[in-house]
């Protein structure tokens, strides 16, 4: 090998390192400081873009701190407790405001003209964008898109009919009325303190076993408790940066 075939091959190899180092910046930094100052122009503002997680840190973080934090009284404004940090940045930014997961700009859209403007709209733009964790919990109607969406839509609309709902009171009662004697035994001294999120959430899980498969909370008890356990080791992935291919990565 001659020296001018050896410098060929150092050119030939350091071009395409350049090339792929200017692909990773222009994905990991360039692209979405190009798309955040597009949207600043257009008058939508928000959050700095932040490098790979975009503003997932500082969502975990709003999170926790309000979790810390016992609730004030009771109130119908859920939103500051539930989602703490897109509350904060409509409460900065406005009702049109922009944040980030990670390198894709997520959009607050809350006027309703302009959300039925959106959701009327008849161009295809908006498809779900899928994400492997998701699938893990499950598919269905959310996750689809185009004609099988419309496929499986048309399957279950008849499901939700005024007289289809009708049918199903009789199973709405005995969940209701199940719940209250069992409160009702708990009361026996007059009063007691009750965390009313678990006993809701048993609630939904015994109409939706009777009324989807004819049976009670207690018979598929253990099949909602996989879904819970699968659902809690889930969610911290979600609230993490996808890095396309990490999951075939050796490092943990």
């Amino acid at each position: 090998m001659t020296m001018v075939d050896l410098m060929s091959g150092v050119v030939l190899v350091s071009l395409i390192a350049v090339v792929c180092a200017w692909k990773v910046f222009d994905w990991l930094w360039w692209k979405p400081k190009r798309l955040e100052r597009y949207f600043r122009e257009q008058g939508i503002k928000g959050p700095s873009f932040k490098l790979i997680h975009g503003n997932l840190r500082e969502n975990s973080v709003a999170t926790e701190e309000t979790r810390a934090k016992p609730m004030k009284g009771l109130s119908h404004a859920i939103v500051p407790r539930v989602f703490p940090f897109l509350h904060q940045t409509v409460q900065k930014y406005g009702k049109l405001s922009i944040f980030w997961v990670g390198g894709i700009p997520r959009i607050n859209v809350m006027e309703p003209d302009l959300v039925r403007d959106v959701l009327s709209n008849k161009f295809g733009h908006f498809t779900k964008r899928p994400n492997p964790f998701t699938k893990l919990l499950a598919t269905g109607l959310g996750s689809y898109n185009g004609e099988k969406w419309v496929k499986h839509r048309r399957i279950i609309n008849p499901a939700f009919h005024i007289e289809k709902l009708k049918m199903m009171l009789p199973a709405f009662y005995a969940s209701c009325d199940l719940l209250i004697s069992r409160w009702e035994k708990l009361a026996v001294e007059g009063s007691f303190e009750l965390d009313v999120v678990p006993e809701f959430q048993r609630l939904t899980k015994d109409v939706i076993s009777r009324t989807a498969f004819g049976s009670n909370f207690e018979e598929g008890k253990w099949i909602f408790e996989l879904q819970s356990e699968q659902l809690e080791l889930v969610v911290p992935g979600l609230q993490l940066a996808y890095i396309p291919g990490s999951r075939y990565s050796v490092i943990k």
